[in-house]
């Protein structure tokens, strides 16, 4: 998930019906080709067989405008090819399989040994229609008024060929059940990071018998409407930093009370941004930023994903507070603010959030008063809702907010201080997947999959197609990088 400006950029949809797709339904074929995938920003690179499968754009209407859905198959490096293979869902909303997969992909090494992976840009997002704004830029800077992002908002709409109400998840899984018949496999073994596990579930609700495992890595299931609880997790996992911090000996002798560091800091750059001068982070350049408390915020809250960027925080908070030294922090901010464009189709990002979040939010339920005391405050809830206001509305199964029920063999993981998905999020989507195991790493972040032995353990899974003989005992042995007390990295 995104950072409260880009989980601002959402469309309210409403409820309509969808038809599953039937046994009957005649599959079609997708032609592959060798071509080559990339990670983010273009710095890895793997080989596979790559082609298209054309689908209706709007599933009500065969005969109408069709969109191609990119989709890659990286082949088993096994003599003896299964007929069932691996998928990955990915984040965001908004993110590209196939992108980010190669981010990822050493965490399925053991698995790809044995399972072709097939790679699906979910409708939206990478190769298969992006719903990009050219506006991104925009509303990447410190808080744009309102009148500002709903012009930006209708400029990226007027943008598109495409129809933004039928970018759903709802659709999606549809997609992805198309995907697997064309290729001919029995069943897929799921794997949904984030977002991803919204999909999964889903996926596994409407189409069981396609599904042979399910990982779901930082669960959000469909029954929780995310919004108000984004700032209430971000300031968990702030906290939690600031635990950690106190109980290091050389974080407290190095900075004090992080805690306190971090208030005056807060308090100073509410009552006035500071102009920095730095070289971009990106593209080297000399160039000068306006520096306030919104661009602090985001990227404390995004540097808060990973136990390698929360190594930096304590060190990032006192050069600012008790240096005046901005640019560090500043340079973080740009990084975080070029990588989310890059990474995200906004468009859709709005079309599935403000499909299955916004319209579920009640009053009643949202605490205010709790909200203004994070860190990220409480002002994103109204600027979600003007933008339900401007973006179409879309379509949603009439399942789709209930609790998945299964007794399929599901692998739950989450960080213990996960800033979006907690461990509580995995939890209650357990509740009704009677076969489950739930790992959660202590002081881990956002995305379990590439830490210490979890690559071990989804590869049994997914072989085994059982949980019985998970050795969970694992994770006790991963600890968070240590603390930063130099820009050199931790003491010695």
């Amino acid at each position: 998930m995104t950072s409260n400006h880009f989980a601002t950029l959402v469309a309210c949809l409403t409820a309509a019906l969808w038809p599953r797709i039937t046994d009957a339904a005649p599959a079609s074929k997708i032609d592959l080709a060798p071509c080559e995938l990339t990670g983010s920003g273009g710095f890895a690179a793997m080989g596979a067989r790559c082609g298209h499968l054309n689908v209706p754009e709007n599933p009500d209407d065969p005969g109408g405008r069709e969109i191609a859905l990119f989709v890659a198959v990286i082949e088993s490096e096994g003599s003896e090819v299964p007929t069932d293979a691996f998928t990955f869902l990915a984040g965001g909303p908004g993110q590209a399989a196939t992108t980010s997969f190669v981010d990822l992909h050493r965490a399925f090494e053991l698995v790809r040994r044995d399972r072709d992976v097939v790679l699906v840009d979910q409708r939206g997002t990478g190769r298969s229609a992006p719903l990009e704004c050219k506006e991104d830029e925009a509303l990447l800077g410190p808080s744009p008024d309102a009148a500002a992002l709903m012009a930006s908002l209708r400029l990226c709409l007027d943008s598109f060929e495409a129809d933004p109400r039928f970018y759903t998840t709802s659709i999606a899984v549809d997609d992805l059940e198309r995907v697997r018949r064309a290729l001919g496999y029995e069943t897929f073994n799921v794997y949904g990071g984030s977002y991803g596990t919204r999909v999964g579930l889903h996926y596994l609700r409407k189409y069981p018998d396609s599904v042979r495992t399910l990982i779901l890595d930082g669960v959000v299931p469909a029954d929780i409407s995310l919004g108000p609880g984004i700032a209430l997790t971000a300031q968990q996992a702030l906290e939690n930093m600031f635990l950690r911090c106190d109980a290091a000996s050389a974080c407290v002798e190095s900075f004090g009370n992080i805690a306190t560091l971090f208030a005056g800091l807060q308090n100073e750059l509410r009552e006035q941004s500071r102009s920095v001068r730095l070289a971009d982070p990106v593209t080297g350049e000399q160039r000068e930023v306006e520096f306030g408390y919104d661009r602090f915020a985001i990227a404390m809250r995004l540097l808060s994903y990973a136990p390698e960027s929360v190594a930096i925080m304590p060190l990032l908070i006192h050069e600012a507070a008790n240096r005046g030294h901005y640019g560090p922090i500043a340079a973080q901010s740009i990084m975080i603010e070029t990588s989310l464009s890059e990474a995200l189709s906004f468009g859709m990002h709005n079309s599935v959030v403000c499909t299955e979040d916004v319209p579920f939010l009640r009053s009643d339920d949202i605490d205010v008063d709790a909200l203004k005391k994070t860190y990220l405050g409480a002002g994103q809830l109204e600027l979600l809702q003007n933008i339900c206001n401007v973006w179409p509305s879309g379509t949603i199964d009439p399942d789709f907010k209930e609790p998945v029920r299964s007794d399929l063999p599901v692998l739950l993981l989450s960080g213990g201080a996960d800033p979006i998905t907690p461990p509580a999020y995995a939890e209650r989507a357990a509740q009704t997947l009677s076969n489950h195991m739930h790992l959660v790493g202590k002081d881990m972040g956002h995305i379990l999959a590439p830490v210490g032995c979890v690559p071990r353990l989804m590869s049994r899974y997914v072989s085994e197609a059982s949980l019985g003989n998970l050795d969970a005992g694992c994770l006790d042995a991963v600890a968070p990088m240590p603390f930063f007390t130099s820009f050199n990295g931790p003491r010695p």
